[in-house]
């Protein structure tokens, strides 16, 4: 029976615009009838696979997302010895499997990149690299078919890849589903953006010449205690990972630890945003997974934003236990206005999801 793994936070963001619009304005939802400021999953995702966490307690285990695998491969290839021409004819080979190449530029015929973004994991890597060097050596490669099963692989020890997924348009046999689902952070209260206007000074110029500013500019910014709600599989991550539950129990801990800490980086040298998680649920069992954001669709309110908000989360989640019956066969609280918990506590009794 699968395990799932569910993760409520509550985090104080001071004035910032960590995820913008298209207008540069910091993203919104209308919950419940109410404004709310929003950070969208896929820039929560980027915020944790960028994390200390991910990128040193993971290290080697890590897939990348990008579009330059030609260009990679053949650099490389050309940093061995190889004739420039022949290393790209190999490295587009190669780099067309994980999906269609721009057109050669006529001014740069070997400067081309992948019309879309491909979730590259280590493994991956290695065997197109290797593939290239047996190309370049004039070695007959097989058909399409045949050659993409040489280097896509439908699960290794890519856990960033394992947890949130990956589309191969072209080869959805080498799809993998998301491990873990991660929702829109919004705010558990009524917030509207504010506007802001700066100016810069030209240093150089003098105040007979004119006195008025160098540059003037518009920003957005608001401020709030979010909810984001996270649910992992974890019999599919660690599915996901070729049945290496030792790995995936590392993973779901730079994850626990992750979702508490990371944030996206959007206008941070202007705000200095670093929150931490005031208050982290995690709840672990075989029952059906279900997120608290009903908690929210009535906007908090009063003196104590935090506080309030804690206290809405708790009461809905027993509120649906006295309804449906338990929903994990067990949770774990770090509250930190109360003293209550640790991250270590949270990240160890997440992780013993897979160890059990």
């Amino acid at each position: 029976m699968t395990t799932f793994v569910q993760f409520h936070l509550l985090t104080a963001y001071p004035p910032s615009n960590p995820n913008r619009d298209d207008q540069g304005r910091p993203k919104q939802a209308t919950v419940g009838g109410a404004p709310r400021l929003r950070l969208s999953s896929q820039s929560l995702k980027r915020a944790i696979r960028e994390s200390s966490y991910f990128e040193n307690d993971l290290a080697g285990s890590m897939g990348s997302r990008t579009k330059r695998l030609f260009e990679k491969l053949k650099a490389k290839l050309v940093a061995e010895g190889a004739d420039d021409k022949a290393a790209a004819k190999a490295a587009e080979t190669v780099a067309a499997i994980f999906g269609k190449l721009e057109a050669p530029k006529k001014d740069a015929p070997d400067d081309r990149v992948a019309t879309t973004l491909a979730f590259i994991s280590p493994e991956e890597w290695r065997l197109a690299e290797e593939l290239a060097a047996k190309a370049l050596a004039g070695e007959k490669l097989p058909a399409d078919k045949e050659l993409k099963k040489l280097v896509l692989r439908r699960a290794d020890g890519a856990v960033d890849i394992a947890m949130f997924g990956r589309m191969l348009a072209d080869d959805p046999d080498f799809n993998r589903e998301a491990a873990v689902q991660v929702g829109h952070a919004i705010t558990t209260h009524r917030v509207v953006a504010e506007d802001d206007w700066f100016s810069a000074v030209d240093d150089l110029k003098t105040r007979d010449e004119d006195m008025g500013a160098g540059h003037l500019g518009e920003s957005g910014f608001g401020s709030g205690v979010y909810y984001l709600y996270a649910c992992v599989n974890t019999d599919l991550l660690a599915e996901n990972l070729g049945g290496d539950r030792a790995l995936a129990a590392r993973g779901m801990e730079a994850l626990a630890r992750a979702l508490a800490t990371a944030t996206p980086k959007g206008k941070q040298n202007s705000h200095a945003h670093h929150p931490l998680a005031s208050y982290v649920r995690v709840e672990r069992g075989p029952q059906q997974p279900r997120d608290l954001t009903g908690a929210f669709f009535r906007p908090v309110s009063g003196g104590d934003l935090l506080g309030a908000s804690a206290e809405a989360l708790e009461a809905t989640a027993a509120q649906i236990d006295r309804a449906y019956g338990a929903t994990s066969d067990g949770h774990l609280v770090m509250n930190v206005p109360k003293g209550q918990g640790t991250l270590d506590e949270i990240a160890a009794f997440a992780a013993d999801a897979l160890r059990d």
